[in-house]
């Protein structure tokens, strides 16, 4: 298989950011000739012309834009590692995304551990619904991710495993000959799921009394007693308590929070952060119990 030149791809670059090929010359140092027979000899690579002539100027073709878009992953990933490797120490943007259920709990020591052995490094952090997360992690928009999703076409390692509970306000009256009251996420979620399973292989009634896009809703609609919810016992805080088995509520199975990267990722940073986390952290792709 052929391997495509990065000083080519960088000339493509260069090109689209200056919008001609004569500024993308005097950028690079090149003759306009020579810039020429760079991006000639890398439509002949590809098998597709890369420009076509719209006007008196030259735009991408669509193969063009595809191209663009992998040139500068190729290109970052490549500055990255010679940055890193000469300075000896990380440096560069790592993004991480986790859930709302562990942004204070999970998150936190993974981040504290990254600082410790990566100060140089520039974290983004993006905190939202697990769906959502390995949906922008299999696109590239992020590095890593916290899920307790099971998602074989990543790379992952256990953080921790984690009781799923029923909980409730504080001054929350359980009426077991009621339909139970029912406090969920409001789109594709793990926890409404697993609740309602365990609800209906009981042959418990229940009915849906409120639903809320983020946890923050969740929360204070359970601290207001308006119902119930399935959730991870982490989320058990001031004002709420615990529904259990004493009081009729069915048990759900523990849910596995996992760290995932992409499989087969190559950007430098990512792979050495995670390999450290993995050595540094004791973390395995294996439950405890199960290992």
């Amino acid at each position: 298989m052929n391997t495509l030149d990065l000083d080519l791809l960088r000339t493509l670059a260069a090109i689209e950011t200056h919008a001609s090929f004569s500024a993308a010359a005097v950028q690079l140092g090149k003759t306009q000739s020579a810039v020429t027979q760079q991006i000639q000899r890398l439509e002949e690579q590809i098998g597709h012309p890369l420009f076509e002539k719209q006007g008196r100027n030259k735009h991408l073709t669509e193969h063009g834009q595809r191209l663009l878009t992998y040139s500068r992953h190729l290109l970052a990933i490549n500055d990255e590692a010679l940055r890193s490797l000469r300075q000896g120490q990380l440096q560069g943007v790592l993004r991480i995304g986790a859930p709302h259920d562990t942004a204070d709990t999970m998150l936190p020591p993974l981040l504290a551990e990254i600082s410790r052995n990566a100060p140089m490094l520039q974290l983004e952090i993006h905190v939202s619904r697990s769906p959502f997360l390995m949906e922008s992690l299999k696109r590239g928009e992020l590095d890593m991710a916290i899920s307790n999703r099971v998602e074989n076409t990543f790379e992952g390692v256990v953080l921790r495993s984690s009781p799923t509970v029923w909980l409730c306000g504080a001054g929350y009256v359980h009426d077991p000959f009621k339909p139970i009251p029912l406090i969920m996420a409001d789109g594709p979620s793990i926890f409404r799921r697993l609740g309602h399973e365990a609800l209906d292989a009981a042959g418990i009634a229940w009915t849906q009394r409120c639903t809320s896009p983020s946890l923050i809703g969740i929360r204070a609609a359970l601290i207001a007693g308006l119902g119930v919810t399935a959730r991870g016992v982490e989320q058990l805080g001031a004002g709420m308590r615990v529904l259990g088995v004493g009081e009729g509520m069915p048990r759900m199975p523990d849910l596995i929070y996992r760290l995932y990267i992409r499989s087969h990722v190559v950007n430098p940073i990512t792979r050495q952060v995670f390999e450290n986390l993995k050595n540094r952290m004791r973390l395995t792709d294996t439950p405890a119990q199960d290992a």
